[in-house]
């Protein structure tokens, strides 16, 4: 997939989650797809903390040269952040955040495409690395509520 079509992806992928969640009920968010697999809050609450190292990834990315970006216990995130609170905070924090980070996008010339750092667990991490990764991360996501509603 070219830049452009990720941008769009990564643009649209707010609106995916909000429209898996649309008129879900607050004790549907709690049922669990699976033993051992996340709820439809849970995954929000992922999707909202997922966003905020990103937001930072890209930033320092950007404004420093060959940043370390260290990954995250995700699971661990879940067991100690208390994802069973309420959805609505943190859905407005991915939209805000998913937001500004596209208007960063948006602005970089191509020296800042290039921009590079290294990721403790994938070795070579780039702007453009960046972007294959979170555009789609809400879209995998928003099928993951979709398909724990269903089943």
């Amino acid at each position: 997939m070219n830049r452009i079509a990720l941008l769009e992806k990564y643009r649209a992928g707010y609106a995916a989650v909000t429209d898996a969640l649309t008129g879900v009920s607050d004790s549907a968010l709690d049922a669990e797809p699976g033993s051992g697999e996340w709820s439809a809050r849970m995954v929000v609450h992922h999707l909202a903390d997922s966003e905020t190292h990103a937001y930072i990834r890209l930033r320092r990315l950007i404004a420093e040269d060959d940043p370390a970006i260290i990954g995250y216990d995700e699971a661990e995130y879940a067991r100690r952040l208390h994802y069973d609170r309420p959805i609505a905070a943190s859905l407005a924090l991915l939209g805000a955040v998913r937001a500004a980070s596209l208007q960063l996008l948006e602005r970089l010339t191509p020296d800042e495409w290039d921009r590079a750092g290294t990721h403790s667990e994938s070795g070579r991490y780039t702007v453009d690395d960046w972007l294959r990764i979170y555009a789609g991360h809400p879209h995998d996501h928003a099928e993951q509520i979709r398909g724990g509603l269903s089943g």
